[in-house]
């Protein structure tokens, strides 16, 4: 692959694709061309990419065609007819959506985690970007897993509502207005009313009475540290916030470990940031660290008073940066390097 590369980004006018194309502006990604694609809805209407605007191309008709990486993030079932045109036509797709995960002969990325599996993206030149709930506990587990093995991990999210798009985030805004107002907050993106609440529900219910949220967590998990023996436990709620994920992380490892230990391989970990003191405030959250930046931080790391191998921490994340765009560009970027 040449020094400079032509780059399309596909859903270019959702939150994700959005923030894709900042980042690329934002860390000068080596690009000759970039092209904003959507579907005919956003067809014709215009995109920032850094100080230039982009008009955005019509995706049905949009020709691949010299595109050298494609980053997708349109929704499963659009990936799912139009990823393998984009690799058909000779780029590699980069995909954010569920559509691809759980394939075997795909890769399934975070770059600070699993970079080998990278190259697996010649079986069928795609790549897959986790869900962003996944991206961030992996991250914190990783250096644990390294030094101790991990058996069990149980986790409980506290997931933005950016996490389901624009409306949702409009949703939250409007019937936070509403409320103010003396007037209902009726849902329609949400199950129940979102804002000044706590929803136990992302994503459907599947038949073993976890969500699909919550079971991407313990696939996704396993696929990405290559061992299926770890048993992930996980519970995901939505709550009131716009940007920032939060998750308490509960994990039992194979060999016994200190807090400072744990404290020290966090420290070092590329991407993570440590935030862990034992006082008022002296803890990462979503609006304070996570929204707007790029680092996985990791706080109230302590030892598990009830099991003797036990770990707990606190991991917060942008769920649309790390979780999501900022990943996928990460991946383009060791791409380039191979």
């Amino acid at each position: 692959m040449s020094n400079r590369v032509n780059v399309a980004v596909v859903g270019a006018t959702g939150e994700v694709g959005g923030t894709m194309l900042s980042i690329l502006a934002q860390r000068d990604f080596p690009v000759a061309q970039v092209h904003a694609v959507a579907s005919s809805r956003s067809a014709g209407s215009c995109v920032e990419f850094g100080d230039e605007e982009l008009v955005v191309r019509d995706l049905a008709s949009y020709d691949f065609s010299g595109i050298d990486i494609a980053l997708f993030s349109p929704g499963a079932s659009v990936s799912a007819v139009h990823a393998p045109r984009a690799t058909a036509a000779g780029a590699i797709v980069i995909d954010n959506t569920s559509q691809f995960r759980y394939d075997d002969d795909i890769p399934l990325v975070v770059p600070e985690v699993n970079p080998d599996a990278i190259g697996q993206h010649v079986n069928r030149g795609i790549i897959a970007n986790p869900n962003c709930s996944t991206i961030q506990m992996v991250m914190a587990l990783k250096p644990v897993y390294d030094a101790a093995g991990i058996e069990r991990v149980n986790v409980a999210t506290y997931q933005a509502v950016s996490g389901k798009g624009k409306k949702a985030i409009e949703e939250l805004e409007q019937q936070t207005i509403a409320l103010f107002n003396s007037k209902p907050a009726l849902p329609t993106e949400h199950p129940r009313q979102m804002a000044f609440n706590v929803l136990p529900q992302i994503d459907a219910f599947q038949d073993n009475g976890y969500t699909r949220e919550e079971m991407k967590m313990v696939w996704e998990t396993q696929k990405i540290l290559g061992d299926d023996g770890i048993r992930v436990n996980p519970t995901c709620v939505r709550v009131p916030v716009f940007y920032g994920h939060s998750e308490a992380v509960h994990i039992e490892t194979k060999e016994k470990i200190s807090a400072g230990e744990v404290r020290s391989l966090l420290d070092g970990f590329p991407g993570v940031v440590v935030i862990d003191e034992q006082e008022d405030g002296g803890y990462p959250t979503a609006v304070t660290e996570a929204s707007g930046h790029d680092p996985v931080y990791v706080g109230r790391i302590r030892e598990d008073i009830s099991h003797p191998r036990g770990i707990n921490f606190w991991v917060v994340s942008d769920n649309i940066r790390k979780g999501a765009a900022l990943n996928s560009v990460q991946i383009a970027e060791y791409l380039l390097k191979d």
